[in-house]
């Protein structure tokens, strides 16, 4: 049996996404240095949702953001062109020493995208790649649709942003956009496809069970409370929940997952 890598998976609820990408960027830098230091840390991955939010990748056109309506714009260093996110749609972030997986960010990617696949088999639904397409899609020939969109960073191989998947979103927010600058396809949701409602924890735990299995990782889940009493030791931040602007876990559909 392989040595399994450590990994911390912190579900943070609804939180809003400028504060939430800083947080990214304080957990890679920290693994970064230990890296430098040779201190060891565990990977970390964050499940979350975020309010009505558009953002736009290093290679993004703003011709494909149409209207803003009452969600923010953010442009940010993940690669890719816009996207959207917003309630009702699973965010997960990896915040990944790639040196202790394999220096290959294309394998990386090929990953993320089987773990959604895999994902999507537990509902029920066949998603498939589309070659030349960052993504994971459902539908027949020339009528794909996207279902998972996918957009990461990396510093010294360690991976920030991630993949957002369309569990039980408002799609209308993808007609103020050309998502990720594709004209020629539509975008869907586990609820359109389906007529099937899955909470974002059960599509939660469903992703991790396949990032363990793909990755050969070992994943400590810890429930929201446990989440920011760890992230805040780790980024050496204190009142981390109220500078992520937490909406009201009645407003969330991402309470976190229990032991």
């Amino acid at each position: 049996m392989p040595n399994l890598e450590s990994v911390v998976a912190c579900h943070l609820g609804r939180v809003a996404y400028l504060p939430t990408w800083r947080l990214q960027e304080s957990i890679k830098h920290r693994l970064i240095e230990a890296k430098k230091n040779g201190e060891f840390l565990s990977h970390v991955i964050l499940s979350l949702e975020h309010p009505p939010v558009f953002t736009m990748g290093k290679s993004g056109d703003d011709r494909n953001l149409k209207a803003t309506g009452n969600a923010q714009v953010v442009h940010i260093n993940r690669g890719g062109d816009v996207t959207y996110h917003g309630p009702g749609q699973l965010v997960v972030y990896f915040l990944i020493d790639l040196d202790r997986f394999f220096r290959d960010l294309h394998q990386f990617m090929r990953h993320l995208e089987e773990i959604i696949i895999r994902t999507l088999n537990d509902c029920d639904l066949e998603g498939f790649r589309i070659p030349g397409r960052t993504g994971v899609w459902v539908g027949s020939k020339g009528n794909e649709r996207k279902i998972c969109a996918f957009g990461i960073h990396t510093s010294r191989w360690v991976t920030s942003h991630g993949l957002a998947l369309n569990v039980s979103p408002d799609l209308n927010y993808f007609n103020q956009i050309t998502p990720c600058g594709i004209m020629d396809r539509g975008v869907t949701s586990i609820a359109k496809e389906l007529n099937q409602t899955f909470t974002l924890d059960e599509i939660s735990k469903s992703v991790l069970s396949h990032f363990n299995e793909i990755f050969d990782a070992n994943t400590l889940t810890l429930d929201p409370t446990e989440s920011y009493q760890y992230l805040e030791r780790l980024t050496k931040q204190v009142n981390l929940k109220e500078s992520l602007h937490v909406e009201s876990d009645e407003n969330s559909s991402l309470s976190g997952l229990q032991h």
